[in-house]
């Protein structure tokens, strides 16, 4: 068993009657409603171990004092480390639940959050008649106060808008209401039709126990909760805790050396996709990334601080070379730049390495053996595809990683519904070419899993279309997919048991600026602030002409740093290290679910055991030092205010012992 000790005050009145030990575990008591079950979300997220209470279920735990607490080798223990309520009273003020409830957070100095409440002087607040207010908070902007930033929400310093997504729906309803003797606010809202400002989230500080007091509602999806959700979550665990949150975003670029083939506006399909007429340089011209374009991503790049990864297949640019002079200008660029990017071998030629395509019928289908058996693209064709594509890279001094692979199209994985099963083939040629970190498409296979020896890295397609050069381009083919027959779409958004079609189809000058890149910036940025690490994907083609890729990105990263502070960075990292914190994490919630892992403090010590050989996540106050077996060294990395690590014992060490200051 692994265990991890490290420092931490002692619960207030823990003193004169013997510290107790205080289990790190969340309670969570839910009604069903989405405020408790969007923290409990971020708790899961975190990697912060839970137990439920379902308020719903007739058979559920009474809670009692020998449900919260009971004694250890004759030491008393807190069962939980943090209560999330869905009010400041669930079980009704002074039934026996309630009453069990306070006096163990009152003995054992537990914090609790009301994931959504109204404002009274029963939470420290004013009725929102006395100066205070009440409705839709959508498109209003809040601000974390100076007591907030000097507490668990100073990773924030920006302004924080609340999502309005659509004007004829209330999004988030919620009470803005000025603080009573003993509430310290920590986000609060300019009074609507008032003056001064009133609480959103603040900390009820009474009958010695602390509250945290939330008076909007909100859901795990909505931006302005994944934003605040660090915040409430380390209030509640006062910022030691198992688990650890960071914010990424990771962007790969295909297709680089590649042309790509462009949407044609007449035929409303894209020449060379099957079921379309007409072939490349029949009615269009194949979209190819300039020297100039090259060298705009490279001083992008270097503005913006942020390091693309270029997923490049050198056969497509060989061939492109060849038939234009044996001359290329762009890839000379890229070369000269070749320092600047993170590259990933996206194999030499992009054929679809899967089944063999039928394309005698639309959709295709998988050609057959003699036998009826598929037929796949072999196991050696595969790997001289990933072969070909590194010993090109590695000639030409590119900084690349043999383990990391995307292929064309995610193929040679299952492709429904004609290909159901990964070609068996596939698993081979990954090790023959030490493949350790395949990339999937997050849209059809969300979770990671194993091919062969190989993991997958999930990866966001990103709405800016791979066959569109211009913002024209994008408008055109948004239009045809997101919008009714009768306004000259596809009706494709027509099926299903609702309509999803835009109301009128996008300006063609203006709207992919004033829709698309809005849209596609918000959904890239809530994965962001989720903490999810998995990378988005777009084109080499996003990068030419119009270079359409650029304004996403722009907007995403711009309204990340007006939101957090510079202690919060947002993390860019490369394919292989997003893989392997999913796997990771992975590891971590089975170990949870095992039911082996344990954790709890006493004092000034926490203990934590775990499976041999577990990556154990955990985040702790800056200034915590780990005790080596000589000496101390600073525990994990900074971020958001505190240090935070996966970690396990040193070398001849079968404890990590960390100290807090």
């Amino acid at each position: 068993m692994s265990l991890l000790t490290l420092g931490l005050a002692a619960a207030p009145g823990a003193a004169a009657a013997g510290q107790p030990r205080i289990d790190l575990r969340v309670l969570v008591v839910d009604d069903g409603g989405s405020p408790v079950r969007g923290i409990a979300a971020q708790l899961k997220s975190t990697g912060i171990p839970y137990t439920t209470v379902d308020l719903t279920d007739a058979g559920r735990p009474t809670l009692t004092e020998a449900f919260l607490s009971d004694t250890v080798n004759g030491r008393p223990r807190a069962r939980y480390q943090g209560v999330v309520l869905p009010d400041e009273a669930p079980f009704g003020a002074g039934s026996a639940e309630q009453t069990a409830l306070e006096t163990y957070e009152r003995t054992y100095g537990i914090p609790q959050v009301d994931a959504y409440t109204w404002a009274h002087p029963g939470v420290g607040l004013d009725h929102t008649s006395e100066g205070g207010w009440a409705g839709s908070l959508d498109g209003r902007t809040a601000a974390v106060t100076d007591a907030g930033r000097a507490g668990y929400f100073g990773y924030l310093d920006g302004a924080l808008t609340f999502e309005d997504n659509d004007p004829s729906v209330q999004e988030s309803y919620g009470y803005v209401a000025r603080p009573r003797t003993g509430f310290t606010s920590y986000v609060d809202l300019p009074v609507p039709d008032g003056s001064g400002r009133g609480s959103l989230i603040g900390e009820y500080h009474h009958d010695g126990r602390r509250e945290l007091v939330v008076t909007f509602a909100h859901n795990h999806h909505q931006q302005q909760f994944r934003v605040l959700a660090r915040g409430i979550v380390e209030w509640l665990t006062q910022g030691v805790h198992l688990g650890r949150a960071r914010n990424y975003f990771a962007v790969h670029v295909d297709d680089v050396l590649a042309p790509d083939s462009r949407w044609d506006t007449a035929r409303n399909c894209t020449p060379g996709d099957f079921g379309c007429v007409g072939v490349d340089g029949g009615g269009t011209a194949p979209i190819r990334m300039t020297a100039a374009d090259a060298g705009y991503a490279a001083q992008w790049q270097r503005e913006h601080s942020f390091t693309l990864d270029l997923v490049y297949n050198a056969g497509s640019g060989e061939r492109w070379k060849s038939e234009n002079g044996n001359t290329d200008a762009l890839a000379g660029q890229l070369l000269a730049d070749k320092a600047r990017y993170r590259w990933i071998n996206h194999t030499y030629t992009h054929p679809f390495l899967g089944c063999a395509q039928d394309t005698s019928t639309v959709p295709w289908s998988c050609a057959r053996n003699a036998d009826g058996s598929t037929r796949y693209m072999s196991r050696a064709d595969i790997s001289a595809e990933i072969r070909n594509n590194h010993d090109w890279g590695l000639a030409r001094g590119l900084p690349l990683d043999r383990t990391e692979l995307v292929t064309g199209e995610h193929s040679g994985l299952r492709t429904l519904p004609q290909q159901p099963d990964d070609n068996p083939d596939l698993a081979g040629a990954l090790a023959d070419n030490g493949v350790r970190w395949l990339a999937s498409d997050n849209s059809r296979e969300p979770e990671q899993r194993s091919v062969g020896a190989a993991l997958t890295v999930p990866r966001y397609p990103m709405n800016v279309y791979y066959n569109a050069g211009t913002e024209e381009e994008m408008a055109d083919e948004y239009n045809w997919i997101h919008t009714s027959a009768a306004d000259g779409g596809s009706g494709g958004c027509e099926n299903g048991p609702s309509s999803t079609c835009l109301a009128a189809p996008l300006d063609a000058a203006t709207g992919y600026r004033s829709y698309i890149v809005p849209l596609e910036a918000r959904t890239a940025l809530g994965h962001v602030v989720s903490g999810d690490p998995r990378p988005h994907y777009a084109h080499q083609s996003n990068l030419a002409e119009d270079r359409t890729l650029y304004p996403v990105l722009d907007e995403v990263l711009a309204d990340y740093r007006a939101l957090f502070a510079d202690n919060t960075p947002v993390e860019n990292l490369g394919q292989r290290a997003i893989g392997t914190e999913l796997q990771r994490r992975a590891a971590w919630r089975t170990a949870l679910a095992s039911g082996k892992v344990t954790a709890y403090r006493i004092g000034t010590t926490v203990t934590i055991t775990a499976p041999p050989g577990t990556q154990t996540p955990v985040t702790t106050p800056e200034g915590t030092k780990k005790q080596l077996l000589i000496g101390t060294t600073a525990f994990g990395t900074p971020y958001a205010g505190q240090r935070s690590a996966w970690t396990t014992p040193e070398r001849l060490q079968s404890a990590v012992a960390l100290k807090l200051p």
